[in-house]
């Protein structure tokens, strides 16, 4: 088995305009989205490792350091045979709900 690192983008235009939604109606389909994606993480749970949120971004280059935004939202640790295995795992997955987003898979190999 091979391991991958899973990013779940979300473009964050996307997210700022998810968040002017009234808090009533986001929060049901916040529930709902939420169940999806307990549903396929149980359905998936051999293969995936870990999920964690991934918080407010410090860009650090020989300029310094400053506060960026980016689409990146998750990430996953998960096995598989190949990135073609673990892409076809996340074909049906629940983060689609958010519009315009995307799940990146790269090999995760120790340097």
């Amino acid at each position: 088995m091979k391991n991958f690192t899973v990013i779940y983008m979300a473009p964050a235009a996307g997210m700022e305009e998810w968040m002017k939604k009234p808090e009533a109606e986001r929060k049901d389909e916040e529930a709902k989205m939420k169940a999806d994606w307990d549903a396929w993480v149980l359905a998936h749970k051999d293969s995936i490792l870990n999920t964690i949120a991934l918080g407010k971004t410090k860009r650090v280059s020989a300029s310094g350091v400053e506060d960026v935004k980016n689409d990146m939202m998750l990430s996953s640790y998960v096995q598989g045979e190949s990135a073609e295995a673990v892409a076809e795992l996340f074909k049906d997955h629940p983060h689609f709900g958010i519009p315009g987003a995307t799940i990146e898979i790269m090999e995760a190999r120790q340097m």
